[in-house]
């Protein structure tokens, strides 16, 4: 199935979340010349995600992507507005969720996907997979300070994608570890996306967009310009 071809996004599906005027404000940094404005990372952004469907986010740099993201994983909470989370589970692909430098790769595989949602028998069980799919079987059982910072992103990568949560979000930053990781991670996203998954996906990347999404929210100064049909969105974008 072409994700990017038009068809009905919401028929027969239920709301996930749904966010209504949502605005989150952060006090800029105190200086010399400034008390420490206000400013609304996000000011007024609406839209839903509905079950199995993919809904993806475009913006400039800056626009307010990242904020959003971090509302959307509950991480933090809108200043105004409002939204409803109606999922059992979500998954954040961009965080390496609960890991501790003093425990092993092992360990710390097991307590982010506990944390992430999974039965502790669940997380035993994809532990295999998890170290194999993260090319890390030779060093699994150190500790995670010996880790590169590749190493670390690769581990937390293989976590999130083992996991099954109803909602998933990803960043467009996972281009981790070396070439050979960053193509396998994209194609195993790829994959996840096509399977009917629930996902929200931030890129910048148009044709990523246009094949894998129903839908788009376009996100322009901290609001929600136009939300609709991936193709709409993206000729309104590029205008």
């Amino acid at each position: 199935m072409n994700r990017g071809m038009p068809r009905s996004p919401t028929e027969g599906r239920r709301p996930l979340l749904s966010l209504a005027s949502a605005g989150v404000c952060y006090r800029r940094r105190r200086t010399l010349r400034s008390a420490g404005a206000l400013h609304w990372a996000l000011s007024d952004v609406s839209f839903e995600v509905m079950s199995g469907e993919t809904v993806g986010i475009l913006g400039r740099n800056g626009s307010g992507k990242t904020t959003l993201l971090k509302v959307l994983a509950g991480i933090i909470e809108p200043d105004r507005g409002k939204i409803e989370r109606n999922h059992s589970s979500i998954s954040m692909l961009s965080l390496q969720v609960g890991f501790l430098p003093q425990l092993s790769g092992r360990e710390n595989a097991l307590l982010s996907s506990v944390l992430l949602g999974e039965d502790r028998m669940a997380a035993k069980r994809n532990l295999e997979a998890i170290v194999r799919f993260a090319g890390l079987e030779d060093c699994i059982d150190d500790p995670l300070a010996t880790y590169s910072s590749g190493m670390r992103a690769r581990l937390g990568f293989s976590v999130a994608y083992h996991t099954t949560p109803e909602l998933l979000l990803i960043d467009e930053v996972l281009g981790v570890g070396d070439q050979e990781f960053r193509q396998k991670s994209t194609a195993a996203i790829k994959e996840l996306i096509k399977s009917d998954r629930t996902v929200v996906l931030v890129s910048h990347n148009l044709p990523t967009i246009r094949e894998l999404c129903d839908r788009v929210v376009w996100i322009e100064d901290g609001q929600s310009r136009m939300v609709g049909p991936t193709e709409e969105v993206i000729e309104a974008y590029l205008k």
